[in-house]
């Protein structure tokens, strides 16, 4: 259904669950796994609508069909976000209310959510625009991220699974966030080394390299709950200046330092004010890279397919973590 054809059905989703006329739909950019609409009402109010189909969802099926059993796989779907946000708002921290929720299928062909609009935009565009005005909800993140990470659990896995284990311990055979780690840098490695020469040159010694960091990784019995993919770009900022926590639906107990990496990578010299716990050097030294290849094969994976998002953006994504993963690695080798 393309943009136009769902005004109808989201105009009388929203007379249906707020009781108001809709004036306008504007889709907004990113959503590579869900389309995210601005939604104008009468009386000049707005909201946003999420909505979750196989049309909105540009990943590979192998990406989708993944999802269920790797903690660290495809995150997108009404359940994942709504127990994501009951777990958010128990813990007090800030996400944008949700006001609606549907997936009976009846008006859209696509699970729907309407959120409240934060219209003052992102922290990454506050830190660009108005750098002094940032700053000081750079260090109110920090707050958010503490009570994150105070929350901890037995299993690891999203909110929603390890709500259904229960807290009285660790699901059975469970493997370490080290192992799932490996395992994704592993395949991440070998399908970027199969499109990228300068990869391909260095993935036996990398692969070694790999391996010899998870064996050095201990176990660890109990783990924090984190975002997963916390850049400025998914935290928005509210009216009295608050972070609120965005794209919720990876939420997930795991190790902190998976969190710290992203957070390193995506915060520069800030990321020293966002700390909250004691970090695992054995962890991080393994997540480093780990994180890297990441970030070099899903954006190549996503564009081959129809991607219709900016694809020159998500090549400079490729390629800017390529070089910082050779130049980090190119001593040890």
């Amino acid at each position: 259904m393309d943009d136009d054809a769902l005004r109808g059905p989201l105009a009388r989703a929203v007379t249906d669950a707020l009781g108001g006329g809709l004036l306008d739909v504007r889709r907004l950019r990113g959503g590579s796994k869900k389309g995210v609409l601005r939604l104008e009402l009468a009386g000049g109010e707005s909201v946003i609508a999420y909505l979750w189909s196989a049309a909105e969802d540009h990943w590979p099926q192998a990406d989708r069909d993944a999802a269920e059993r790797d903690p660290l796989g495809h995150a997108s779907g009404l359940d994942l976000f709504e127990a994501a946000h009951r777990r958010l708002d128990s813990l007090g921290v800030r996400t944008p209310r949700l006001l609606h929720a549907d997936r009976s299928h009846r008006r859209l062909p696509a699970d729907l959510a309407l959120v409240e609009d934060l219209p003052r935009g992102s922290l990454e565009l506050m830190l660009d625009q108005e750098p002094e005005r940032a700053e000081p909800v750079v260090d109110r993140l920090a707050g958010t991220l503490a009570a994150l990470h105070a929350d901890t659990a037995p299993a690891m896995g999203k909110v929603g699974a390890v709500e259904r284990l229960g807290q009285g311990g660790r699901e059975g055979g469970q493997r370490g966030c080290e192992h799932v780690v490996l395992e994704r840098a592993l395949a991440d490695l070998a399908e970027a080394a199969g499109r990228e020469p300068r990869l391909a040159a260095v993935r036996p010694r990398l692969e070694e390299l790999l391996r010899e960091r998870a064996a050095a990784v201990r176990p660890r019995s109990r783990f924090r709950l984190i975002h997963g993919e916390l850049g400025p770009d998914h935290v928005l900022v509210d009216r009295e200046d608050r972070p609120a926590l965005i794209d919720i639906e990876g939420l997930m107990y795991f190790d902190v330092e998976w969190e710290h990496v992203f957070l390193r990578i995506r915060f520069h010299e800030r990321h020293d004010r966002l700390a909250t716990v004691e970090l695992d050097p054995a962890r991080l030294a393994l997540y480093r890279p780990a994180m890297r290849l990441s970030l070099v094969a899903g954006p190549l994976r996503l564009l081959d397919g129809a991607f219709p998002g900016d694809r020159e953006a998500m090549r400079a994504i490729a390629e800017h973590n390529l070089r910082r993963l050779l130049d980090e690695i190119a001593p040890l080798f």
